[in-house]
């Protein structure tokens, strides 16, 4: 894993070439690609079989991201006072500086090599995952889905309790084998090359990866994308699914409106659904309309990566006022690395252009349904409307702390709704 690439193919002969005066277009095309993805791996050929993985970025691409940090060109200062505009210049500036000089890629790649990592092919796509095995032998497998802009960073301070429950303050029947693994186009899975990489089609897979482990009964849990992914693993109700947990139900009024109107609570979750259209989502529209314009900027520039996603952590964390109140600087930038390392900016926004308007709706489901409201989270549905939707929701509770990103802002608080939830499906 030495080697650089980019989606593109280079030609052996570009390197002796590409400096040569460029006579068409066709030139200039292979010129460029035999310049770009600078900070992007090179992931090894996947295979059905189960093939362990280790991450190792090259120092080159490490030093490559300090370059374009120092060299980053800065907008103007915002004429506003708070977050309103985006991510003010100052809170920009600080955070670049940090990863330029202080931040340690090594130590989150240390963290996740010392975890059991593998890449499988899966319809024909290569698709990394973590998998934990417990020590307690009737552990209850558990596949768990990140969403954008997260990833399997999210869940690295959760294994260690869900798979040995009794050195972290559980019983040996709260054990879980875990596995976790990237979306298709996300962190060390393989980018899509093709269209038709939806939701429903990640489900399918998700299934024969647990069948492919050797799980014949589990459970599948989720949020944001995760969410989606887990709800259409439901809905198919895939063979060996047996329950599945949701930290951000896809829910909205059913139809039509109750004859008296809505509720309190109902009317509090309208409000934030209309503050998201008004005001939150166009991050969603230009993913989900054109993500390859959107992936030049992001992929050529660490700083515009990074704001792209530190915004999100500023919007969706519960937190004070700074998304420093709820991560970590160093947690955060682990996840920003991630898709910087990876040159995925462009791949993960093509779920949103693949799915988001198709398949990420209210969903009713006939399997057991479990759900944890993080009070912090941007979107709190009613408990009315879960049980509107979901035929057998077998728990449902208000966690009073922790927003969108529940695992990873909340850890033991997520681990405990886990225990909690699954306890009623061993």
């Amino acid at each position: 894993m030495d080697n650089l690439n980019s989606d593109i193919p280079v030609n052996d002969t570009q390197e002796k070439t590409e400096t040569a005066p460029l006579r068409s277009r066709r030139e200039f095309l292979g010129a460029a690609a035999a310049t770009s993805g600078a900070a992007e791996l090179v992931l090894p050929p996947a295979t059905p079989a189960v093939t362990p993985f280790e991450i190792h970025v090259p120092e080159a691409a490490l030093d490559d991201l300090k370059r374009r940090l120092a060299d980053t060109r800065w907008p103007n200062k915002e004429p506003a006072a708070d977050w309103s505009q985006g991510v003010p210049l100052a809170k920009a500036l600080a955070l670049v500086e940090y990863w330029r000089t202080r931040y340690d890629w090594r130590r989150v790649e240390r963290s996740l090599n010392a975890l059991p990592q593998f890449r499988t092919q899966l319809d024909g796509l290569g698709v990394h995952f973590i998998h934990v095995r417990s020590k307690h032998a009737d552990a209850l497998p558990i596949i768990i889905t990140h969403g954008w802009p997260g990833s399997i960073i999210e869940f690295l301070q959760v294994i260690a309790p869900l798979v040995d429950p009794t050195a972290h303050g559980g019983r040996p029947d709260d054990a879980f084998h875990v596995v976790i693994p990237s979306l298709p186009g996300f962190g060390f899975s393989d980018k899509p090359t093709e269209p038709g990489w939806r939701l429903p089609r990640i489900a399918k897979i998700w299934g024969v990866l647990m069948q492919r482990l050797g799980y014949t009964r589990y459970v599948a849990q989720g949020g944001d994308w995760g969410a989606g992914v887990t709800s259409w693993m439901a809905k198919q109700q895939l063979q060996g699914l047996a329950a599945i947990h949701l930290n951000l139900p896809i829910l909205f009024p059913p139809p039509p409106a109750p004859p008296g109107g809505y509720t309190a609570a109902e009317q509090a979750a309208l409000a934030q659904l209309g503050k998201f259209a008004s005001d939150g989502s166009a991050y969603a529209a230009i993913q989900g309309t054109r993500p390859q314009t959107l992936g030049y900027g992001l992929t050529d520039s660490p700083a515009g990566q990074g704001m792209w996603i530190y915004e999100k952590f500023k919007e969706w964390t519960d937190n004070h006022g700074n998304p420093e109140d709820a991560l970590k600087l160093d947690a955060m930038l682990d996840d920003i690395s991630l898709y910087w390392f990876t040159g995925t900016a462009a791949s993960s926004a093509r779920l949103y252009f693949e799915s988001f308007q198709k398949d990420f709706g209210r969903m009713p489901l006939d399997i057991p349904v479990a759900v944890s409201i993080f009070k912090g989270d941007m979107f709190t549905p009613p408990k009315v409307w879960g049980e509107r939707t979901y035929s057998k929701l077998f728990y449902w509770n208000e966690v009073p702390k922790g927003g969108h990103f529940a695992a990873f802002e909340q850890p033991e608080l997520f681990v405990a709704e886990l225990r909690k939830c699954f306890a009623q499906q061993r």
